[in-house]
């Protein structure tokens, strides 16, 4: 299931004409493109359940962020995203625990992968402890095929210091350093349009399951 042509160039012209007179003269377009998006998340869903059963009930719908953006906080007042963000966890998509992300946008910056992004304090910690608990196990995971495949390594989003507790010499330092534990790779827009695109994009979920679910445990 490929994003159409159509859809990106949707988006490349929201991103040239990011204002609402020209959205709303362009609606059409845009549940257009929504359709098409939330066709390739089914197919991704379908695909998933394979080896996360929980998702088998997840709704298309329920997974994809609103295309409009907060602007209350925001220097940028432009009033709409220029990607398709999804969220797919039976969870949904506020939930905490670890999850996988589907981010579409035109050019080069589309992505996939997951994880728990900025955890809470103590959802952190928890995950700091089973590393320390389980640093093997959380190395082997980081260094296994399919993972070193897809995304190389985490996203490297770190402290600058030992976090308070562990010792400078602590073999697992630089996991315990990571503010983050999400993995992404990128793809092209050749690669969103190829007929087995949703194929890829499960083949690279599967690969982020061992991580995911190392982080569930955790924080459970």
């Amino acid at each position: 299931m490929p994003v159409h042509r159509s859809t990106l160039q949707f988006l490349r012209q929201l991103e040239k004409n990011n204002n609402r007179e020209w959205f709303q003269s362009n609606r059409k377009a845009y549940e257009t493109a929504r359709v098409n998006v939330l066709e390739v998340i089914a197919a991704v869903l379908d695909g998933m359940s394979a080896f996360d059963p929980g998702l088998a009930a997840v709704e298309p719908a329920s997974t994809l962020f609103r295309i409009n953006r907060d602007v209350r906080f925001s220097n940028d007042k432009s009033p709409y995203k220029t990607n398709f963000g999804a969220v797919l966890s039976s969870g949904g998509k506020k939930s905490p625990q670890a999850g996988y992300y589907l981010h579409l946008e035109a050019g080069s910056n589309s992505i996939a992968g997951g994880g728990v992004w900025m955890p809470d304090k103590d959802r952190l910690a928890a995950i700091r402890q089973e590393i320390d608990y389980n640093l093997k196990e959380f190395e082997s995971i980081l260094e296994a095929k399919n993972f070193k495949k897809y995304f190389g390594e985490l996203s490297d989003e770190k402290l600058k210091t030992r976090p308070k507790g562990y010792a400078a010499d602590h073999p697992g330092l630089e996991h315990l350093k990571q503010k983050s534990y999400v993995a992404f790779r990128g793809f092209s827009e050749a690669e969103l349009q190829d007929k087995k695109f949703e194929k890829e994009v499960v083949r690279t979920m599967e690969a982020l399951l061992p991580l995911n679910e190392f982080l569930n445990r955790a924080m459970d």
